[in-house]
């Protein structure tokens, strides 16, 4: 049998009732006198034994003197990591409007909680005789230059971007290499956008 999934959210509740209410210097029985909560309502709270209701977390906070949200602002769900190791990197193919482009994705992940995607690309540019479409998505890009100078385009103005800038702008406004000033070319883009939930 699948053994459930232990009640994390119930423990962090406890957790922080406990941390607060010592902090207070207040014994369990003072605060379940301060709450109207009996003695072992409040040990099973703090043990994470039950999930406690919004009216009874209304009175804990009430009883610690502190914002309700404080006891549950530190709780955080089971999260995803992605970890690419060097060699293994995917190294995709050139891009469809030119031969000298390469994007190595350096990793992906589906939408978080609040609907955020975010992806990481290290960008080569091999060649100047390429022309590059001005471009524009939904989201906002950081771009890091680590090798190289460009002139970049973002709507009417151009930036002189060599190793060690930076640029961070709305990714529906125009944008892309518009001269290739020293190769090769290499740098950092983030990507974000928030993904629409259902």
């Amino acid at each position: 049998m699948k053994k459930a999934r232990e009640p994390l959210l119930h423990n962090a509740i406890g957790r922080e009732v406990r941390a607060f209410r010592t902090r207070h210097g207040m014994k369990v029985s003072d605060l379940a006198a301060a709450t109207n909560l009996s003695v072992g309502m409040v040990s099973k709270i703090e043990n994470g034994g039950i999930s406690p209701s919004l009216s009874t977390l209304q009175a804990i906070s009430r009883g610690l003197a502190i914002p309700i949200t404080w006891l549950v602002s530190r709780f955080e769900a089971e999260r995803t990591a992605v970890y690419v190791r060097a060699e293994v990197l995917c190294n995709e193919a050139a891009n469809k409007t030119s031969a000298s482009l390469r994007q190595k994705r350096l990793g992906h992940a589906s939408a978080n909680a609040s609907g955020l995607v975010v992806e990481p690309c290290l960008i080569s540019l091999l060649q100047g005789t390429d022309i590059f479409p001005v471009c524009r998505h939904q989201g906002m890009v950081f771009l890091y230059m680590l090798q190289g100078e460009v002139i970049y385009r973002l709507g009417g103005s151009h930036y002189r971007m060599t190793a060690g800038d930076s640029l961070y702008f709305d990714a529906e406004t125009a944008h892309g290499p518009d001269e290739i000033v020293d190769l090769p070319v290499r740098c950092l883009s983030i990507t974000s956008s928030r993904q629409d939930r259902p």
